[in-house]
């Protein structure tokens, strides 16, 4: 079963998807602004910011199917121009200046570090006659992978992120231990890039081998069996020879399938296979849980939908080290040869393979086929008629551990293989299962549970006996923080159309609706991806020491009701996302949770373009919005690094009805002054933090950094006497990314720098 490193909050989470490159100096201190009520008021002192200077070239103008559109601050999309650096400088000076006046500041990192500073342990899993779990002590930058010979035997560090930088910042992305549990093979990004090295690691010893493999990205690492070598996923070395990896905004193209053999160079490994023709594919190979097939997987985007080869091992005649003389790709046979679906390998009996497929099921469902006799498909599991079939693992032999969800939370049932009959429920409280370990061969299987009132549970199930038992095997424990003084609410919400959203509210217990709490709304609505329940110690401290509600809205283009639920928030239906996070907003307003001075909206990447639309499609709604790493230039996402995957959910400008959609909402295009607009009392934007990084390099910052100068000088310096008071900053991380790998010390300054500029906006106040 492929295992992907995933970074959280508690520690690691464990994938079984390929690789999916959709989508943490002191200055004067300056007060922020206080509005009068007819402009949407905010907390903070009556002073106008002055903004730094950026040049605007107006003579930048493309013509998009019969369009001009001007492009004024093309210059920020060059990173390593000096205009670049100094608006940069500019910028992060203007913030840290507005950061400073932030009354608690201090409060939220003092108490911020407090909560993190806890003990988090991830699911044990085993290799050859070996375990291995990761654990982090609390304020670690890092979580350490630890090794032992049996659960109860005494742990030994075997690989120490941390020791790796004085900083924190190279991180471990992706791992593999071979079968054998002899080898370990692992990614490290360093300053929250996506570019990964992989090195090799003799486990007995602890000693890394010579093995280095560079320009890697979006890949998996799968061993063979006989623990000689492994695939792995990467891209041509870039031309520059001196490139600072992660600040480069290149487009990604022409991703090839790699085996390495243990002790080689990278020069030496052997080309498995390439699409020239498609320079645009990404390819992800794994070895079957019973080292007969290498599986083959291709995706032209991030829908999930991909084509499915196969390689049979034994019938390489000299096996596939043979391959690297002839220099042939290895002959795959196409089972599934279309991008009408989806197919993830669930088992293997031979040349009978199970699949998980979303195929004439949106929900998914489970299905069997002979590789060798592909004319027949057998339903396994039928599509549920209202819950989403997450996930599937055969565990026990002949059983599969079966991971529905239900209305945003999640549901484990035991089923039998062959027939998918259901055997055993699983007792689970309301939350999400945030980690599965296990293989078809294990009668032990570890279960990572995790909620908004629950830090994290372990638990280890025995399917020997005839009721399976959930028993707590580690939990997590958070000084400090009892959940019985809190409480959490599902609520259904009625979008524009109708459409029932969910969405949860997180607050201290018994609070009076009478709108008067401060309130914090995420969201992110994209990519197929689903916001379950999970503990987040700012959240805590947000509504333990500052009185909010904390609401996170389920709107449309996440998978939280399978492929139709993303779809109609995709492509031409993306304004049901905005019309959606609207409708939730209006709603905590209505119910008297909050007012609109006092509601802040946040969200990152496909969220932080989220949150940008909305603030321009109804300014007069938030009080603050708080916008991570969006995607902002909806007209030219496509030229940069990864970001034509992403065409598959949003179209891209070069089709002319693509075009029409994008240009409607596009956050970069539609900044407007509010009070020439037909808003109600003379409104204002609210107040407004970007947040990027300078080594993202999946959303680049110049998205950010464009829409950063078109807001300031649209709203801010284009007109003398301006109504736009509310502040309009920047935050730009250093030797930081998209977000992964981002060490424990950076998330917790971000956390004190977003939400106190936010409670000074929303006029929170402290509580001990």
């Amino acid at each position: 079963m492929l295992l992907l490193l995933k970074s959280t909050s508690l520690g690691f989470r464990l994938s079984r998807r390929f690789p999916n490159p959709g989508i943490y100096l002191p200055y004067p201190s300056r007060r922020l602004s206080i509005i009068s009520r007819a402009m949407g008021s905010v907390a903070g002192d009556a002073a106008r910011l002055s903004y730094p200077p950026a040049r605007r070239d107006d003579s930048v103008v493309d013509t998009y199917h019969g369009v001009p559109v001007a492009d004024p601050y093309r210059w920020l999309e060059d990173p390593d121009s000096e205009d670049t650096k100094e608006f940069v400088a500019s910028q992060a000076e203007l913030a840290e200046s507005v950061l400073a006046g932030c009354a608690d500041r201090d409060n939220l990192r003092r108490e911020a570090t407090r909560l993190f500073d806890h003990p988090r342990h991830g699911a044990p899993f085993r290799r050859g006659d070996k375990y291995f779990y990761f654990h982090n002590s609390g304020l670690q930058a890092q979580s350490v992978l630890y090794v032992q010979d049996s659960l109860d035997g005494e742990a030994e560090v075997l690989l120490d992120p941390n020791a790796l930088s004085k900083d924190g910042t190279v991180a471990l992305s992706t791992y593999s231990v071979s079968k054998d549990g002899k080898y370990i093979a692992y990614g490290l990004s360093e300053s929250g890039s996506d570019w990964v090295t992989i090195r090799v690691m003799n486990i007995a010893d602890k000693q890394t081998l010579s093995d280095k493999l560079s320009w890697v990205k979006f890949s998996s690492i799968s061993w063979t069996h006989n623990g000689k070598g492994f695939f792995y996923g990467r891209y041509p070395a870039p031309r520059e020879v001196e490139l600072d990896a992660g600040t480069e905004t290149n487009i990604n193209l022409n991703h090839e399938i790699y085996y390495h053999v243990v002790g080689s160079d990278q020069s030496e490994d052997i080309l498995c296979w390439k699409d020239p023709e498609h320079p645009k594919y990404s390819f992800g190979a794994s070895v079957t849980e019973d080292g007969k097939y290498i599986i083959l997987g291709i995706y032209e985007g991030c829908d999930p939908v991909n084509k499915l080869y196969y390689c049979e091992i034994s019938t390489l005649p000299q096996g596939i080290e043979g391959f690297k003389e002839t220099k042939e790709m290895l002959p795959f046979v196409k089972l599934i040869d279309n991008f009408d679906a989806q197919y993830h390998v669930v088992a293997n009996d031979g040349d009978e393979f199970t699949f998980l497929t979303n195929r004439n099921a949106p929900k998914n469902k489970l299905v069997r086929v002979d590789i060798k006799k592909p004319e027949l498909w057998t339903d396994i599991l039928s599509e549920h008629e209202r819950d989403v079939l997450e996930s599937a693992d055969v565990v026990n032999g002949n059983q599969l551990l079966v991971c529905y969800m239900s209305d945003v939370k999640h549901i484990l049932q035991i089923r039998d293989l062959v027939t998918g009959t259901l055997l055993h429920k699983l007792p689970l409280e309301i939350g999400s299962v945030s980690e599965i370990s296990c293989r078809r061969e294990d009668t032990d299987v570890f279960i990572g549970f995790t909620s908004f009132l629950s830090p994290g549970i372990i638990y280890r199930c025995n399917l020997t006996s005839a009721i399976p038992e959930m028993k707590i095997f580690r939990e997590i424990s958070v000084p400090r923080f009892d959940r019985t003084n809190f409480e959490v609410k599902q609520i259904f919400v009625n979008s524009k159309d109708g459409t029932k959203i969910p969405m949860f509210i997180m607050s201290k217990k018994d609070i009076e609706l009478d709108g008067s709490h401060p309130t914090l709304l995420y969201g992110y609505g994209g990519f197929n991806i689903s916001l379950t329940p999970s503990f987040s110690v700012s959240r805590v401290v947000l509504c333990k020491n500052m009185g909010f509600v904390v609401c996170v809205a389920n709107i449309r283009g996440g998978g939280e009701y399978g492929e139709e639920w993303h779809k109609a928030g995709a492509l031409a239906m993306k304004q049901n996302c905005f019309d959606d996070f609207i409708a939730c907003a209006e709603l905590l307003i209505y119910a008297g949770y909050t007012s609109y001075r006092q509601l802040c909206i946040e969200g990152g990447s496909n969220g932080g373009l989220l949150v940008a639309a909305c603030v321009n499609q109804r300014p007069d709604l938030f009080g603050c919005a708080l916008a991570h790493v969006g995607v902002m230039d909806m007209l030219r996402f496509h030229k940069f690094t990864i970001g034509h995957a992403w065409t598959t959910d949003y179209g891209c400008s070069d089709d002319e009805e693509e075009f029409r959609w994008l240009i409607k909402y596009s956050p970069l295009h539609n900044v407007r002054k509010p009070w020439e607009q037909s808003f109600v009392n003379c409104c204002q934007y609210p107040a407004i933090m970007l947040l990027t990084a300078d080594h993202d390099d999946r959303v680049v910052p110049l998205h950010s950094l464009k829409l950063l100068a078109t807001l300031q000088y649209v709203l801010c310096t284009s007109i003398e006497d301006t109504p736009q008071v509310n502040p309009i900053i920047g935050r730009i991380d250093r030797k930081s990314g998209h977000g992964a790998g981002r060490p424990t010390k950076k998330m917790i300054d971000e956390v004190a720098d977003r939400y106190s500029f936010m409670a000074n906006i929303l006029g929170a106040s402290w509580t001990e």
